[in-house]
């Protein structure tokens, strides 16, 4: 019986050590943190502005792991399938990974199709302004989705390491928001 709690307690510790990536991002309503860098779109590098694309609406900030993997692969494909969605509802769509902008200028052309940008954050300045430091590997950023109001206020967060429902639930999180701002 001692052997069986013990158990129980080292799987619960370790749970709550090495799976706190869902946990470890803002909170819908706190004010989302102002950032500048090099993104690439299409392969044409440009400074992105997070005040800068709120002016012209609501953003969907992504991190994601790193450029060229599977899971992450997957996800830009998915957003560049939707991006026509986004853009019908005022949205700009951004993902960040700690790759370089020589990488992402690739990255943007084959895995995101020139639909939309990805921004370098090298150091994780950023991902660690929003908390989307991967805990069991601190060296990239956890796969967590952001929508942002044209305030500047985050409207949705979404941590999950499976990439299949990001598309899905930030343009849910856009059409309430929309919604709601239409009655």
């Amino acid at each position: 019986m001692l052997k069986i709690r013990f158990g129980l307690l080292l799987t619960a510790l370790y749970a709550s050590v090495a799976l706190p990536p869902a946990l470890a991002s803002l909170a819908a309503g706190a004010k989302a943190p102002d950032f500048t860098t090099q993104a690439s779109l299409g392969g044409n590098s440009y400074a992105f502005s997070l005040a800068g694309a709120l002016k012209q609406g609501p953003v969907v900030l992504y991190f994601y792991p790193a450029a060229f993997t599977k899971g992450c692969t997957i996800e830009a494909h998915d957003f560049a399938e939707a991006i026509d969605q986004y853009k019908a509802l005022g949205a700009t769509v951004i993902g960040i990974s700690h790759d370089n902008i020589e990488t992402l200028q690739k990255f943007s052309v084959s895995d995101c199709r020139s639909k939309f940008a990805v921004a370098a954050d090298p150091d994780l300045k950023i991902a660690k302004s929003y908390d989307s430091i991967l805990a069991i590997k601190p060296e990239y950023a956890s796969r967590t989705s952001y929508v942002i109001a044209p305030d500047g206020t985050i409207l949705y967060t979404y941590s999950d390491m499976s990439p299949e429902k990001h598309v899905a639930n930030t343009l849910d999180a856009l059409k309430a928001w929309k919604a709601k701002r239409a009655s």
